[in-house]
């Protein structure tokens, strides 16, 4: 069939984290992202096979295709965790199944590109869904154009001369690169990328029907949340740290964290030694239709970000954009990224990152002001719906997806 025959262009998209069924509690960004543009564009979705999910199925519009890579029960590597990066730091054995991801994933590519045609490859992550797909089109001759994102691991984690190298050739081999925040436009044009071709738009979040204020639910005085993958850069043992000086002046305040991930035993032991777990409530991972209940009711939502001592930090807090979207006052990391989200003093409070004593500070400046969470709630609602709203992130995909297949 001729590719002129569609009605719709065509898009495949290939991803690392895609959830494994209707529910999943896995990270939904990339399936939000390609519902909302199904709209627009017929798109296929590649990603891994995993234990339970079905080898391929229709979702939200959307037609999945999950490559097998090993034995189906073993087929772990990209799923929980903390996604492939966290994996492998903190089960060696993993790295076994590398090979294994990398080749099945380059077969089903390949099988795809020969038997259909398609307008367009998006490929999450430089490396690897974005290497696989430079590989692919070299193999079959297709030249399908790439529209390759990268979410923040990829460029932050994967450092040395030969993964700059490997960067730097999916990036020139791809006709638009899209990256989450402004920080991370910076790392790729100091590479050498031309400025006009990188885009920074970020993953979005529903906050007109899913993550939105509800003035029926009373707000804690005195409970913090944290939502996130229980993974080094999210800092958590640093919030840890910092809750028997917040307990002293509030003793009453309760941490509920929403998460799971491979530190969570280590966690656990820490809360033990400080004394805290009493104050400490592990949801373990919570769905995302039941997260904004959580953010309603928190008197303050806590992103203690950090820098590992690797480099790798976090490329885009979706978590701050669901709170503040609910009217949940933040305290976050200060980072670069975060710079996108939120103005220190005015959206919500930025700290150093990894200072446990100066996160009590803010946190307890906060408990201590209902009046002033009050304002950063509302400007922050503000804020974020202008930005980060999946229609307007989405309509920003959708128009480098027209310009690149148009060109």
């Amino acid at each position: 069939m001729a590719i002129g025959t569609f009605k719709r262009p065509r898009v495949l998209v290939m991803t690392s984290t895609f959830p494994r069924w209707k529910g999943d509690p896995e990270p939904a960004f990339v399936y939000e992202l390609s519902r909302r543009l199904a709209v627009d564009f017929d798109i296929t979705v590649l990603a891994p096979r995993a234990p339970g999910s079905l080898r391929e199925e229709q979702m939200a519009g959307l037609r999945v295709i999950r490559f097998p890579y090993f034995l189906q029960r073993m087929e772990t590597l990209a799923m929980h965790g903390g996604g492939i990066l966290n994996n492998l730091k903190t089960n060696p054995l993993a790295y076994l199944l590398v090979p294994f991801f990398l080749i099945g994933q380059l077969l089903s590519l390949v099988q795809l590109l020969r038997r259909e045609p398609f307008h367009l490859i998006h490929a999450h992550w430089i490396i690897p869904q974005g290497l696989t797909a430079v590989i692919a089109r070299f193999i079959t001759g297709r030249k399908v154009p790439l529209v390759c994102t990268s979410h923040g691991g990829d460029l932050y984690a994967l450092r040395g001369r030969f993964f700059r190298w490997l960067k730097r050739i999916v990036i020139n081999k791809s006709s638009a690169l899209t990256v989450v925040s402004r920080a991370m436009r910076d790392i790729v044009v100091d590479m050498g990328t031309a400025s006009e071709k990188v885009h920074v738009i970020s993953m979005g979040v529903d906050l007109k029907l899913l993550f939105t204020p509800d003035p029926a639910v009373e707000r804690s005085d005195h409970g913090l949340l944290f939502v996130g993958r229980l993974v080094e850069v999210k800092g958590l043992r640093i919030l840890f740290e910092a809750l028997p000086k917040i307990l002293m002046s509030f003793p009453k305040t309760r941490l509920t964290v929403a998460g799971s991930g491979p530190l969570e035993a280590e966690l656990q032991e820490i809360a033990k030694e400080l004394n805290i777990s009493n104050h400490i409530d592990m949801l373990g991972m919570v769905p995302q239709a039941q997260l904004p209940e959580l953010y309603r009711r928190a008197a303050v939502a806590v992103f203690p970000f950090i820098v590992t001592k690797r480099g790798v930090q976090e490329g885009f807090g979706l978590v701050q954009v669901e709170a503040m979207g609910c009217g949940c006052p933040v305290i976050s990391g200060d980072l670069p990224s975060v710079h996108d989200i939120m103005i220190h003093g005015e959206t919500g409070l930025l700290v150093p990152p990894g200072n446990a004593e100066l996160l009590a500070q803010a946190i307890i400046f906060l408990l201590s002001n209902p009046e002033h969470r009050r304002t950063l709630a509302e400007n922050g609602r503000a804020s974020v719906l202008e930005q980060f709203d999946w229609e307007v992130i989405a309509g920003k995909y959708g128009a480098v997806y027209g310009e690149v297949i148009e060109r």
